[in-house]
């Protein structure tokens, strides 16, 4: 493997590294070794996760060695037969943790399979909860907080029923200290457990106290009550949050709650249920363990708690309610709860969710118990009371706006004629959790992802300084991409889906019949995007059941786009989301068809972590800017929130309005959306944006740098059906051809890449001939409601 020296550190990659790459493990670097925050994007594609996993290592590496067992014992590889010396696991040494998150265990997935290609091994774990990790035949069937006590209260050792594998745990890691010298996977923590007894959990959790690299989902990081649980020697640690470009919301998110009428119902009722269970248990067997008083006081305050949230005057249902954030300790206060009073209200509520789950869990007289998972509502409710008087101080308040606001009630609800409410303590300030990791003493925190652009909201709404940023280019040539700018359709009607146009007929049908055009241009698989759900339902409906014309026996819209590409749609519940791939791929691998159409929504599923690679997304097109509602309660206080900053800064400063925020989100959503088309080095596709906005010199210095060079406008809607086929014509002989849609980023190395086969050409063929024979035709919609088809001399 060739071996590069970057700012003095030796960097073993395992291939010959691009310019683009070079670059990136730079700025790596620089960031680590001056003690300071990067921001960096690299397209996907380039290797982002290779480079920044040999980069961070080697420069570890030049700090002292790893703390593997490798020196103290040859031949220690996982999956081989588990050594039986005395050796425990090494004391951990001095020298900075490195603590790499992302979203998802899957994509963690990912980055281990990258480690695997590299030559480092650091002593490694990959975190992870219960859910993936407990193999307890009961417990491992539970989730969430039932989970989490059925654990605790099977670990201890009065217990009858005591788990069989945590006690195992320590004998297993003194016996193999060699554990995490090689990269595992969660998968593979878990076959350990199945075949050897110790908890995989535990065994996790034990490892990470001595491992040079650790792996967590960013909830492990972001969220106080799991970071306060891991044993990591922050002082000097290095951060790096990878797929962060929607960072900022998740850490706000965090730090915010909404308590909803019902979820405070529920929490009243199951105040009620322990003071029953406590005056039973009283009763019978004379254990006076569990005072129901306390219950009993719980429930009182909740109810008042109800009733004041009921009495709270809202005017207008669009506006609701808000106050400034301090004014929470107000109305908590005419309840008497404050920080002392909240401490022992979140014991007695920790009491109650034992209380409960040994009541849900009580032995059956016909056989053995059996454990139940029930959901405990009043933990949520300890968790709002932590959160808000979090370390005695009510000084985070000031980022926080109180909101309460009428909702569709639920038919429980409306029944008994009650208003449903929620209350709401939203968080504007994402840099409190990143504040936390500045007062802990971390070295550098990096942010990188494919899509971080535009780049200026991260370092204002984190209040960090990040010296160092990079926006990387692709490391694919020119003739790969097609990047262009339509602004009206076939029949020169604009397009605009701003709220004064997307409604209009005339609008939904015109991008009906851009739509057509594109199916029947681009080969395989073609992705739409819509700004909301509501405009892809609109659109859709209007395409289905509108006859465009006068004619007999004429086709709607969607029957023409069936025509050319079967159709999928995005579900708005993620639970058939899963079903909508599998169709899309079914769709796309029918050899009887020209390809698929997947039809989705910015910031939606599709847009988010998917892997279009090659045949499954020759194109991507993004119909119109989606922008939030302004109406929307979260979105109206957050541009509030930070106008109201901009005025009370000094003048001079940097800082970010509230309309600015609003348009870098929706281009942020957009460049997440156009990032799903170009998948690694010999991947082609093409970029259309079907909104005359785009033309914008604004809008298009909000897009990706890598993206900029390549975007051109059309003033015709003919120019884009004559260069798109030509660019596609040309694509037969550019690349793989292989179907894929995973979860996983290709470092973008061709030496992993399969060679281009004569499969793209024939599929090309088949549905381009015919625009090439006499010219491009294309199908439109002009006046006196017939469809035309226009032609122009083409060469080639």
């Amino acid at each position: 493997m060739p071996i590069y020296k970057i700012r003095g550190v030796d960097v073993d990659f395992p291939y010959e590294a691009y310019d683009c790459q070079l670059v990136y493990m730079e700025k790596v670097i620089q960031a680590l070794q001056e003690k300071s925050n990067a921001l960096l994007e690299s397209p996907t594609g380039t290797g982002k996760t290779l480079c920044l996993l040999c980069a961070t290592l080697a420069w570890r590496k030049s700090l002292g060695g790893f703390s593997t067992c490798r020196s103290e014992r040859s031949g220690c590889h996982m999956g081989s037969k588990l050594s039986d010396g005395p050796l425990s696991q090494s004391e951990p040494s001095n020298l900075p943790t490195i603590i790499y998150a992302s979203r998802t265990h899957s994509q963690l997935r990912q980055v281990i399979q990258e480690l695997k290609r590299t030559n480092y091994r650091p002593k490694m774990v990959v975190l992870g909860s219960r859910e993936q990790l407990c193999i307890h035949e009961e417990v491992s069937l539970l989730r969430g907080r039932t989970q989490t006590n059925a654990c605790h209260s099977l670990c201890k050792k009065r217990t009858k029923r005591y788990c069989s594998h945590f006690p195992r745990v320590a004998e297993f890691m003194k016996e193999n200290p060699d554990l995490g010298d090689e990269p595992i996977d969660i998968e593979e923590l878990v076959n350990i457990g199945k075949s050897c007894g110790p908890c995989p959990y535990y065994v996790s959790r034990e490892l990470h106290k001595v491992a040079d690299i650790m792996f967590a989902p960013y909830n492990y990081l972001i969220e106080r009550g799991n970071r306060k649980s891991l044993s990591v020697r922050w002082n000097d640690s290095i951060l790096i949050f990878d797929e962060a470009h929607n960072l900022e919301s998740l850490c706000a998110d965090a730090a915010s709650f909404d308590l909803s009428s019902w979820i405070l119902t529920a929490c009243i009722s199951e105040a009620k249920n322990c003071i029953d269970l406590a005056i039973a248990r009283r009763d019978k067997s004379n254990d006076k363990s569990c005072n129901p008083d306390d219950f009993a006081i719980l429930r009182a305050l909740l109810l008042k708690l109800e009733k004041r949230i009921a009495e709270v005057p809202i005017e207008s249902k669009d506006l609701g309610f808000t106050k400034p954030g301090p004014y929470i300790y107000e109305l908590l206060a005419d309840l008497n709860i404050t920080y002392k009073t909240a401490t022992m209200l979140i014991g007695t509520i920790e009491e109650a969710a034992l209380l409960l789950e040994e009541g849900a869990n009580v032995a059956d007289n016909e056989g053995p118990r059996k454990m139940k998972g029930i959901v405990c509502r009043l933990e949520s409710m300890g968790d709002i009371l932590k959160l808000i008087f979090r370390d005695g101080s009510t000084s985070h308040a000031g980022y926080y706006r109180f909101h309460v606001q009428e909702v569709e009630a639920s038919d429980t609800a409306a029944f008994k004629g009650k208003a449903s409410r929620t209350l709401s303590w939203w968080c504007f300030n994402p840099g409190l959790a990143m504040d936390s990791f500045s007062q802990l003493g971390v070295g550098s925190i990096i942010l990188t992802s494919g899509t971080l652009s535009p780049m200026d909201s991260f370092a204002h709404e984190f209040k960090l300084e990040f010296p160092i940023r990079l926006e990387n280019p692709h490391v694919i040539s020119a003739n790969q991409i097609w990047v262009g700018v339509v602004p009206s359709g076939p029949s020169g009607y604009a397009f605009n889906s701003s709220y004064r146009s997307r409604d209009l007929v005339e609008y939904k049908l015109e991008l009906g019949n851009a739509i057509v055009n594109f199916a029947r241009i681009v080969p395989d698989g073609l992705l739409v995007f819509f700004p909301s759900y509501y405009l892809m339902d609109q659109c859709i409906g209007c395409w289905k059941n509108m006859n465009p014309t006068n004619l007999t026996n004429s086709s709607t819209v969607w029957e023409r786009i069936c025509k050319y590409k079967q159709p999928v749609v995005e579900p708005r519940q993620s639970s058939l989301f899963p079903l909508a791939i599998d169709d899309f791929m079914t769709k796309l691998k029918d050899s009887s068809t020209s390809g698929a159409v997947f039809f989705a929504v910015c910031r939606g599923k599709v847009s988010e972590g998917l892997d279009f690679a090659d045949h499954a997304g020759r194109a991507v097109v993004v119909t119109g800017m989606p922008f939030a509602p302004r109406t929307d309660p979260k979105v109206r206080l957050k541009r509030e929130y930070l106008d109201q900053h901009t005025q009370s800064n000094q003048i001079g400063s940097k800082v970010l309005t509230g309309e600015e925020w609003y348009s870098q989100q929706a281009s942020r959503a957009v460049n997440q959306a156009v990032g799903r088309v170009i998948r690694h080095r010999h991947d082609y596709g093409a970029i259309i944006f079907c909104d005359e906005r785009f033309a914008y010199p604004s809008r298009q210095s909000q897009i990706s740098l890598w993206i900029q060079p390549h975007i051109k406008g059309y003033s015709k809607f003919g120019e884009v059906v004559f260069t798109l086929t030509r660019f596609f014509r040309d694509g037969a002989t550019r690349g793989p051809t292989k179907l894929e849609l995973t979860g996983s980023e290709d470092h973008g190395n061709a030496n992993r890449l399969k060679t281009a086969q004569s499969l793209d050409k024939l599929r090309l063929e088949k549905f381009i001939a015919p625009l090439v024979h006499l010219g491009i035709f294309f199908e439109c919609k002009v006046k006196r409601n017939l469809c035309l088809f226009s032609t122009f001399p083409l060469s080639f």
